[in-house]
């Protein structure tokens, strides 16, 4: 009976020391891995939000060539900011605008941190159709 009484307190404290992680900004911060293209992001404090750039890609996609914007369609993916006015909107969530290398375009994004080591990044259009990626923290 003391075992059970053991294992089911030590398995409410990981619930609830999990549900209480991820109050602030910080917790985003860092590098994180899309795990679609291996690319690696750096979520960061920009004023009293989150913005976040790329610092590693893998995929091969050098310039933002598929940007609408000819004159921006020569800049490099590597230190394109990616999320920007992200503004705290929940207890571990942050929304914003959120610009897809894929397609060139700007969306309505968040990003919201589940555990220390994973966040989701969604884009959504027209707040009806979303994508979520789960990154995984690399530092």
């Amino acid at each position: 009976m003391r075992k059970k009484v053991i294992a089911a307190t030590s398995a409410a404290a990981v619930v609830l020391g999990t549900a209480a992680y991820a109050q602030t900004a910080e917790d985003a911060i860092g590098v994180w891995q899309n795990p679609e293209n291996k690319s690696h992001t750096q979520f960061y404090k920009c004023g009293d939000g989150v913005c976040a750039k790329i610092v590693k890609v893998v995929d091969g996609q050098k310039t933002d060539d598929k940007n609408p914007d000819p004159a921006k369609r020569n800049r490099p993916i590597v230190g394109l900011v990616i999320m920007q006015g992200a503004k705290k909107t929940g207890p571990n969530k942050w929304s914003g605008t959120l610009y897809n290398r894929a397609d060139g375009k700007s969306y309505t994004g968040t990003v919201t941190v589940k555990s220390k080591t994973e966040l989701d990044l969604s884009g959504c259009v027209a707040a009806v159709f979303c994508k979520t990626t789960t990154f995984t923290r690399v530092n």
